[in-house]
């Protein structure tokens, strides 16, 4: 299971059980509550019936008094009243009064009167002295339709003379229940819902930083050179923000270390061979030779010194090249007049060689990026197709928009690649001999090339044309 699935999964259990819990507290304490509620307001309407009602029981003239002719007309009220959206067209009180034997003296439904409610716990236990309530069904056959009975006691002095019972059906109070019942799920089903597109986001926002980090790792272990990438968007920086820089540092530690190595060995195997050359012809020449011999090996010695030279100086252009992680500022770049702007500085080597050059570069086609990287990649690539032309061969420069690239290419009338070299030709030191009485070349054009092009998003090939003979360059650039 993934890590982002796992984080989801965890966040939605923990928060299910939370509000599992929570939901299932409210629920249960919304009709008790409300009950409770009501039971209050109950106590207090008893009381302060049981005060008004007093004077008419002290005197015997509780069932016609001035109580009883206060509450007639009771059951017929209208209040009209509007409560939450629910309407109230009528008063659900009914009211008891019992003598200090039990006896209904005096009830808002008169055919209770004479009734014997000794046995009730409202009305026993008010006359004990205590505090004295129960909820009842209103009839034996609904018994989930219940009563609150709420008492208080009617005193004369320290005695007390009767019992008066306020109730209320429980029933009254269900919408209002139902109604807080159903909002309490319909917002916990909403903040499930919100929690949930929450712990999406975030394990998609952590999953997704993981993954970035993992591909950028994966790039680089294959040589790629990727930009690191951006971390912490929503909330600055993070610990992924920390975490992709500590990869960044150790990857250039690493790649310094390997850099430094992998050019230790290779410069070496390269520079042994001129400067053995150098020390055999050093060795010669200290010896008596004719005038013939001593030029021949003293012209080696100078040409293996050039040889250093070009090596040196190539090895220190793709240094530069490779330790870049991408241009820094782009500008705009005539391929057209860059090109013969090089060509005129070859003058002389393709006068040597007599060497035509078909111009088929068209003009003001532009590319954005480095324009000493650019002419670096393009002297190479000139440098090559000159090398291996042969004598009064030709050489044929193109350029042309292909669909949202520019497409540069040299071609050549040389021998062309052989087989066994199509695949190492941009490696670092390999190189083919130039040709007869040539030496063989640095080996870095080529990679110096290809540096550039994948630093500019662009593609390089080179590879053999079957008429005429010859080898052909093309270099990609977005335009």
């Amino acid at each position: 299971m993934r890590i982002g699935l796992r984080l989801l999964v965890g966040f939605f259990l923990v928060l299910g059980l939370a509000l599992f819990v929570v939901l299932r507290v409210l629920l249960d304490e919304v009709k008790p509550g409300t009950r409770l509620a009501m039971e209050d307001s109950l106590i207090d309407a008893a009381y302060t019936l049981a005060q008004l009602a007093t004077p008419d029981m002290k005197a015997g003239t509780i069932a016609e008094g001035f109580f009883a002719r206060s509450l007639q007309g009771l059951d017929t009220a209208r209040p009209g009243a509007n409560i939450g959206g629910f309407r109230k067209d009528r008063i659900d009180y009914r009211i008891t009064i019992t003598d200090a034997e039990g006896i209904v003296r005096f009830d808002t439904q008169p055919e209770a009167i004479g009734q014997d409610h000794s046995r009730w716990n409202d009305v026993v236990r008010t006359l004990r002295g205590e505090y004295g309530a129960r909820s009842s069904p209103a009839s034996p056959d609904d018994p989930d339709n219940t009563v609150m009975h709420v008492a208080a006691p009617i005193r004369d002095g320290d005695r007390v003379i009767g019992v008066l019972t306020v109730s209320r059906p429980n029933q009254r109070l269900q919408p209002y229940i139902d109604r807080s019942e159903q909002r309490i799920l319909r917002w916990s089903w909403a903040l499930l819902g919100l929690s949930l597109l929450i712990g999406l986001l975030f394990s998609w926002w952590i999953a997704s930083s993981l993954s970035r980090l993992r591909g950028y790792a994966n790039a680089v272990s294959r040589g790629e050179r990727v930009p690191l990438p951006v971390l912490g968007r929503l909330s600055g920086s993070t610990e992924f923000t920390d975490l992709a820089g500590a990869l960044e540092r150790m990857r250039l530690k690493l790649e310094d270390k390997a850099y430094v190595e992998s050019y230790v060995h290779t410069l070496t195997h390269e520079l042994k061979s001129p400067l053995a050359a150098i020390r055999g012809a050093a060795e010669l020449l200290q010896e008596d030779l004719p005038a013939p011999d001593r030029q021949r090996f003293a012209g080696n010695v100078q040409r293996q010194a050039e040889r250093l030279h070009l090596l040196v100086d190539k090895l220190l252009q793709l240094a530069h090249v490779e330790q870049m992680q991408g241009l820094g500022t782009r500008e705009p770049v005539d391929l057209s007049a860059l090109t013969r702007e090089l060509l005129q500085r070859l003058e002389p080597r393709l006068r040597r060689k007599s060497l035509r050059v078909r111009d088929e570069l068209g003009q003001g086609l532009v590319v954005q990026g480095d324009a000493f990287l650019i002419g670096q990649a393009l002297q190479n690539l000139l440098d090559n197709a000159i090398d291996f032309s042969p004598p009064q061969g030709e050489l044929w420069l193109r350029l042309h928009k292909d669909g949202g690239q520019l497409e540069w290419s040299v071609r050549d009338q040389g021998p062309g690649i052989p087989d066994y070299a199509r695949d190492r030709l941009f490696e670092r030191f390999y190189s083919l001999p130039r040709g007869e009485g040539q030496d063989k070349g640095s080996g870095l054009g080529l990679c110096l090339v290809k540096e550039v092009s994948d630093l500019h998003g662009g593609q390089v090939v080179v590879e053999n044309v079957s008429s005429p003979d010859g080898c052909i360059a093309r270099w990609r650039l977005p335009a």
